[in-house]
């Protein structure tokens, strides 16, 4: 092609007001003629002015911006487009006075309780210059396919319960987030009798003593009982008169 482009700009996370340069570098037959762009939400707009290969931004808000070369020809190319990632609420201390751009975690993921089948989700941030890319563990195994800063299971398993950290990291090293736990918890089991005799039982727990009696008449190798009936009667009259709450199970 007429333009090769050699050196493409790169994304970064900074925090607000961090100045840096984005940097554009390409080749072709005749001279080149720069000029960037950047696109906020869905508004794309020349930058006046920004006619060189270096461009100076101080970081204001996220936005994504690209290049255009042409040459003495009307031939032109676009660079790839890249996103500056601004962080507004940055404890104080980070990054560090002498950052070199080293990713530097701004965003821990927290702990999370979760039915099976509901959607699963954890998140994290970090800053970084190149942006860092993002590697999620699950007790301390790889997951594949979770390489953004959002941790998204559309349906949670119980099997997914565990342990998660995320790895944040470019070219100049990588850190790692706190690591929490995920709480993956069953289903509803019960039948909707089973259900208000367990909610029976918790607000008898509540109320006073109680007695929980289970009388089996059946079982796999022995003929049918009859005395675990009578048993069962007999006992709970008695613990009735001691003041006792009684529940009766047979079978």
């Amino acid at each position: 092609t007429a333009i090769v482009i050699t050196e493409q700009p790169v994304s970064v996370s900074v925090p607000l007001g961090y100045s840096f340069t984005l940097r554009c570098r390409a080749k072709g037959w005749t001279s080149l003629q720069y000029q960037w762009f950047c696109q906020y939400q869905s508004v794309c707009c020349q930058i006046s002015g920004a006619t060189k290969q270096d461009l100076p931004i101080t970081a204001q808000q996220t936005q994504l911006y690209t290049c255009r070369i042409n040459d003495l020809y009307k031939n032109a190319t676009f660079s790839d487009w890249v996103k500056v990632e601004v962080h507004h609420c940055v404890a104080r201390g980070v990054p560090p006075r002498l950052w070199q751009g080293e990713p530097v975690i701004v965003l821990n993921p927290t702990e999370q309780r979760v039915e099976v089948g509901k959607p699963l989700q954890l998140q994290c941030a970090a800053m970084g210059v190149p942006a860092p890319r993002y590697q999620w563990y699950q007790n301390g195994n790889l997951l594949e396919h979770q390489k953004k800063k959002k941790l998204w299971i559309s349906h949670a398993k119980v099997s997914d319960s565990g342990t998660y950290l995320c790895c944040a990291s470019n070219s100049h090293g990588e850190h790692w987030t706190n690591a929490v736990d995920v709480h993956v918890e069953g289903g509803e089991t019960l039948s909707p009798a089973e259900r208000l005799q367990l909610c029976h039982l918790i607000f008898l727990l509540a109320t006073g003593k109680i007695a929980l009696l289970v009388g089996n008449n059946h079982y796999q190798h022995h003929p049918n009982l009859m005395a675990p009936v009578t048993d069962v009667f007999e006992l709970s009259l008695l613990l009735e008169q001691l003041g006792f709450q009684v529940v009766s199970l047979l079978d």
